[in-house]
């Protein structure tokens, strides 16, 4: 395996950590800024969004750019846009600056990804995606921790300086140690056709949008399932990084087997069954204390197992049906952006209508739902 491809990983680390950097102070940040915990969620609504609608333009745009300048340029834009939000006045001024910051993540994505499937042999495609993925594992067990201590100790202001020290980590080692990566030959014909990859949209839509009810409002969920607030849910969430790094290790190795239908439906009923431990957790089944976060801390690390096991599959078939098109890369970007909006977005309305516990209820009906709808779209033979 081509070393420079860990570099790659130091991309997805950083917007990784980007991401949710803020989730741990969810609570006091939204009553600081004076709007309510669900409105305060829409500032992951509004990254996501704009990674969704912009990041395939983007690509389409700089789709014949080198794609470590496509990286570099991305980094550089993330940087800037993490100063402001630490500098934001208002929830107002903090809502266009994540957004911004939202564009900056979907251009660097997809290019690492391409970036990563050229470096690596075909036999090793799978791993190598996997591996760049893998920055989203250490920015959960590394990154966003830090960045929940940092604002329990300096203020919620605090979390976006270590996001945009994060970017300058990832912007200088780019800089220095990946390779010029050409971008992918233009396909024959110039069109990418949507009908035969649009169950994979559809896989990373779902999966993402029944992780993604839950873990925005992570802070609230593990005060109600276990009763910890404040530093100590920095723990709570680096269990989703060991969760993603078990899981991107199985699914990276299954993409190599060329798994695909059974391997995504067994991930799904995974999730489900985290969701169905977040429920109990939050509804008081267990016995408070221990018994209760080890319940809840199971569940963020199995959800957390099930949905990076997916990733890596479905993205290497995509890659071998479009020829690692940058479009088809950035378009997948998007739903995973789409899904994680969407997640937020039903995390938000369950929170702010029926309380803490709805929020994993609504989880576990996504879940249901794309086992059901993926049951039916997906094919059962390998790509060819």
């Amino acid at each position: 395996m081509n070393p420079r491809i860990w570099v790659l990983s130091l991309c997805t680390f950083a917007f990784g950590s980007a991401g949710f950097i803020f989730a741990g102070m969810l609570e006091p940040m939204a009553a600081d800024l004076g709007v309510s915990t669900a409105v305060a969620g829409q500032l992951q609504t509004a990254y996501v969004l704009t990674s969704a609608i912009l990041g395939p333009v983007a690509a389409w745009l700089l789709g014949r750019v080198d794609r470590k300048f496509v990286i570099l340029l991305g980094l550089s834009l993330a940087l800037v846009m993490h100063l402001a939000c630490a500098a934001a006045p208002s929830f107002e001024a903090l809502l266009a600056a994540r957004a911004v910051a939202g564009l900056a993540g979907a251009m660097s994505g997809a290019a690492a990804s391409v970036a990563a499937a050229s470096l690596a042999p075909p036999e090793q495609r799978g791993t190598a995606l996997a591996m760049v993925t893998g920055g989203m594992t250490v920015a959960f067990v590394v990154g966003i921790p830090i960045g929940s201590v940092a604002g329990a100790a300096f203020g919620w202001h605090a979390t976006f300086l270590v996001a945009a020290a994060l970017a300058a980590i990832a912007l200088t080692g780019v800089l220095l140690l990946l390779p010029r990566v050409p971008a992918p030959p233009k396909r024959e014909g110039g069109r990418l056709r949507i009908s035969p990859i649009w169950p994979l949209y559809a896989t990373s839509f779902l999966t993402f949008a029944g992780n993604m009810t839950l873990n925005l409002y992570i802070a609230p969920i593990v005060r109600v399932g276990a009763g910890v607030t404040g530093a100590g849910v920095a723990l709570f969430q680096s269990m989703i990084g060991f969760g993603a790094a078990a899981g991107l290790w199985l699914g990276g190795r299954a993409a190599d087997r060329g798994a695909g239908k059974a391997w995504i439906l067994q991930c799904i009923g995974l999730q489900a069954i985290a969701m169905s431990m977040h429920w109990s957790a939050t509804h008081q089944l267990v016995p408070a204390g221990l018994p209760s976060q080890l319940l809840v801390m199971g569940a963020i690390f199995l959800a957390a197992t099930a949905l990076f096991s997916i990733s890596p599959v479905t993205q290497s078939r995509l890659i071998q049906m479009t020829g690692g098109a940058p479009v088809a890369l950035a378009l997948n970007g998007s739903v995973f952006s789409l899904g994680q909006a969407w997640g937020s977005t039903l995390g938000g309305i369950a929170l702010a209508t029926w309380g803490v516990p709805a929020i994993p209820a609504a989880a576990l009906m996504m879940s249901f739902t794309a086992f059901a709808i993926l049951s039916l779209a997906l094919q059962s033979d390998r790509p060819r």
